[in-house]
């Protein structure tokens, strides 16, 4: 089976890549191909753990969602986790191998797993008809060009044409992509086949003088406008996205106010993305200078630096202001590294997360956590457990997420487990996991993507809306997170269509789809 394969490059970081290579994954899908997204080394701290215990960035995930797949390290077998100034927790395969700087990693490591990147995207291009590949930062980063493995060397590799993207919202859009090819080996120019300028506001007859002027000075076609997106969302790869950030400093009379602390090292922020997509509720992001007003619940996210993040939280008065809407009665939840914030101590006795010993928590839960070099990385099936008003009504109902924690935690008296793991990673297990003060009000837990869960999402909201005396929605007007996915997935679509050569680009990729599924049918 022949494969056909694209690559998608930027003029810089966050020009909109990873948004684009999903619509294509599912743009391809429904011209009846089998694809794939591809991207041969991530950082971010967004992650995600695979059915079988394996770690990758979330951008692959999504990207395979589109493309209809269970996601698979092979999409991206290596990730990297910042963990602190110019330091990366590396991960090869889905399993880590270590903490390197980024001067260790680019003179001394990168290159040696360049056979697992090969081999990774082997076996991708051996059952797949399509690979879309991404690429990270600008292929014209000079200092990395001799040792990089995410762009050009990458399109050598997989021998296939490049579309390089340009974010025109920044400004200086001519500029960007002229810059970009004249500072590429003449070679490697070569194959770039065609331009997107991305995230457009405004009429495109406009620029079409621009587009005259890019093609006619580079010789490469511009293969379409893509608008900026509204009225849907495509989950972000590692940035919340600025709009969402400006968007959210106000809360809305109108609807549920839930803040989540913008911590310095927030991961897996998508945790909240099925939150604010729910009609009633108002999702803001509160950091240092942002006013936390008065909200109906405050969440602690997840972090990839708990400690440093707590001081954090100390310095900045944030503490202060939480532990007073905790006295207000306002519900307080904590995701893994902010299960951990809201218990009584932390303790790093073998330095595994940072440089401190041992710090005193929030106190809202009496637990304590110690870190450990080990990492548990799983999916989880587990049952609800805990009680008080946030969980009464669905105890022994049964969740699914996953974990990505170095920590363990201990209860003390004055608490109970939130959720009883049955299974992790396809394996039968009896595992406590997070905890719920007596009274309710605070409860913490390890297992990421818990709000995906419909039935425990909506029933939280509406126990606040009943506390605010206002009634419940009506459950079959809500879409389900898979639905609300679907669709935002089906919208990204037709707007990358509409806005691409999609001839053109078939072209440029050599692929048929209709004759792939004249040769299916015949093989059935």
């Amino acid at each position: 089976m022949k494969t056909a394969c694209v690559m998608l490059q930027g003029t810089g970081s966050h020009v909109g890549k990873s948004v684009l290579v999903a619509a294509l994954c599912r743009i391809f899908l429904q011209d009846g191909c089998k694809v794939a997204p591809f991207k041969s080394q991530n950082m971010a701290l967004n992650s995600y753990v695979t059915r079988d215990g394996g770690e990758m960035g979330r951008a692959q995930v999504v990207q395979a969602e589109a493309a209809g797949l269970a996601p698979s390290v092979l999409m991206n077998p290596v990730l990297l986790k910042p963990t602190g100034q110019a330091t990366s927790q590396v991960i090869v395969l889905g399993k880590p191998v270590g903490n390197l700087s980024a001067k260790e990693y680019h003179e001394k490591y990168n290159m040696s797993v360049l056979g697992v990147v090969e081999e990774s995207l082997n076996k991708l291009k051996s059952e797949f008809e399509v690979i879309v590949i991404e690429g990270a930062g600008s292929p014209a980063e000079v200092n990395l060009q001799a040792t990089e493995i995410v762009n050009m060397r990458i399109a050598r590799m997989a021998d296939c044409p490049v579309l390089l993207v340009a974010d025109i919202d920044k400004g200086g859009v001519l500029a960007s992509v002229v810059g970009t090819l004249e500072l590429l080996d003449p070679a490697d120019r070569a194959r770039v086949a065609g331009v997107i300028i991305n995230k457009f506001r405004g009429d495109v007859r406009l620029f079409q003088p621009a587009v005259d002027f890019l093609e006619a000075k580079t010789g490469i076609p511009v293969l379409g406008i893509v608008p900026y997106f509204q009225g849907f969302r495509i989950q972000e790869e590692d940035t919340i996205p600025e709009d969402t950030l400006k968007a959210s400093r106000e809360a809305v009379e109108t609807k549920i106010d839930i803040v989540v602390i913008h911590l310095p090292h927030i991961s897996n922020f998508t945790d909240f993305d099925p939150l604010e997509d729910e009609p009633d509720v108002q999702l803001r992001y509160v950091g240092k200078g942002n006013k936390l007003g008065s909200p109906d619940m405050i969440i602690i996210p997840g972090s990839k630096n708990t400690i440093h993040d707590l001081v954090y939280l100390e310095k900045t008065g944030l503490t202060a202001r939480i532990l007073e809407q905790e006295k207000r009665g306002i519900p307080i939840i904590g995701i893994c590294g902010g299960y951990q914030i809201l218990g009584r101590e932390l303790h790093d006795p073998l330095h595994t997360e940072s440089d401190i010993d041992s710090i005193k928590g929030l106190g809202l839960l009496n637990t304590s956590t110690t870190f450990e070099p080990e990492k548990i990385t799983t999916q989880v099936q587990a049952e609800i457990t805990g009680g008080g008003p946030l969980f009464n009504g669905v105890q022994g109902q049964l969740v699914a997420g996953y974990e990505i924690h170095m920590g363990r935690s201990e209860l003390g008296e004055g608490t109970e487990p939130a959720f009883r793991i049955y299974e992790r990673s396809t394996k039968q297990v009896d595992v406590l996991d997070g905890a719920v003060r007596l009274d309710g009000r605070v409860f913490g837990t390890y297992i990421h993507g818990i709000f995906d869960n419909d039935t425990f999402r909506r029933h939280i909201i509406d126990q606040i809306r009943e506390h605010k005396g206002w009634a419940p929605l009506v459950a079959s007007d809500l879409l389900t997170v898979y639905e609300q996915r679907e669709k935002d997935f089906n919208k990204l679509a037709d707007v990358v269509r509409t806005s691409l050569d999609m001839d053109r680009l078939y072209e440029i990729m050599d692929l048929h789809p209709e004759d792939e599924q004249t040769q299916r049918l015949g093989a059935v």
